[in-house]
């Protein structure tokens, strides 16, 4: 094992000017990440001097045996905190052999929102809360838990420390550091209110950054959670019962809204989102009517409403925001398992471009 953690350890760059690339896409489902190397020449700090790839879309789910082929563009590049060195993280999206998106690229229609000259001149902020739970890998039980039992109910877990309260703080704290390294704005994380449940927070991001940031953080969390034997469950509501689900609230803002007199832009940008709420909540995460039930710090999922520091709004509009007459607000509607490229989209499009009748 120390020979295979020697290895694991080589600097390649005291040997060759060669760097390995790990290509990043997401799969079939909308949610699993999948990812394969290759070996470039020398350093690259530009997406479009990476080469295209492939894969075999038919064994994603993405593609039909007889015409497998889906090409891989190169979006965006994070250093790679696992092989370390000069060796990259790329982010991908998915096009047919004819240069035709498939399906489950949601990177594409994100792009063109965000490249909208109107978009672009509000320069959209982003700051997603990304909550996600820890399972035990046999049981898919949370970490911590008593096997086949609970934990004392809610109340000591959030932001605790303490052997009977903090479970999985090593993975965490692994993550963090291994996100900083890569280049990812992760500002920062908590334990949340349910024990073995966990948020990170990446942003500010602009456009269409937040999503290929969240995207390469969750991919991160994944191989250290497979390191650590322990199972990532984005679902929105990992537990049954009285137990806080898990979300992705989007904290949002643009040019107008961070100027003066950019409180009167929130509210209307709030009153547009009212008008689209069904049609944001079924862009919002599989089994989200699961968690919005108007309980555990929710708005119910067919109720549309906000308010000034209220967790139990679909909309919250912070303190300092209101004080000052201009900031951001938190959309807490996008479940855990939402699409970054989806949400972050939709809410620029809603809310700049979107004329209601």
């Amino acid at each position: 094992m120390s020979l295979l953690n020697d290895l694991l350890k080589l600097n390649l760059s005291d040997h060759t000017e060669k760097i390995i690339a790990e290509y990043i896409w997401v799969g079939g489902s909308g949610l699993d990440i999948r990812s394969k190397a290759r070996t470039l020449s020398g350093p690259v700090n530009d997406p479009s001097n990476l080469p295209k790839w492939n894969y075999d879309g038919s064994s994603t789910g993405q593609a039909p045996g007889e015409d497998s082929e889906v090409i891989l563009y190169p979006q965006a590049i994070f250093m790679d905190p696992f092989r370390r060195g000069k060796n990259i993280l790329v982010m991908c999206d998915c096009y047919t052999p004819a240069g035709e998106p498939i399906p489950t690229n949601k990177r594409h229609n994100a792009a063109k929102i965000f490249s909208h000259p109107d978009v672009a001149a509000e320069e959209p902020w982003y700051g997603i809360e990304q909550e996600y739970t820890l399972l035990q890998k046999d049981v898919q039980w949370p970490i911590g838990w008593p096997l086949g039992g609970y934990p004392g109910p809610q109340g000591p877990y959030y932001c605790s420390v303490g052997a009977d309260k903090s479970f999985g703080r090593d993975i965490v704290d692994a993550h963090y550091k291994a996100c900083l390294y890569a280049g990812i704005n992760i500002s920062g994380i908590n334990g949340e209110v349910m024990p073995g449940q966990w948020e990170f927070q990446v942003g500010p991001a602009v456009g269409i950054s937040a999503g290929d940031q969240l995207w390469i953080a969750r991919y991160i969390l994944e191989r250290i959670t497979e390191i650590a034997g322990v199972v990532l469950s984005f679902d929105p509501k990992p537990i049954q019962g009285d137990w806080n689900g898990a979300g992705a609230h989007t904290n949002y803002s643009t040019k107008s809204m961070r100027n003066d007199g950019g409180y009167e832009v929130i509210k209307k940008a709030i009153e547009n989102l009212g008008l689209r709420h069904s049609e944001h909540i079924a862009a919002y995460g599989e089994g989200n009517e699961r968690r919005l039930t108007g309980k555990h710090e929710t708005a119910d999922i067919n109720t549309f409403k906000w308010g000034v520091a209220n967790r139990g709004a679909s909309i919250r509009v912070g303190r300092d925001t209101e004080k000052s007459g201009k900031g951001y607000f938190e959309d807490r509607r996008p479940a855990s398992n939402m699409d970054p490229y989806v949400v972050t989209s939709m809410i620029a499009e809603t809310t700049i471009l979107w004329k209601p009748n």
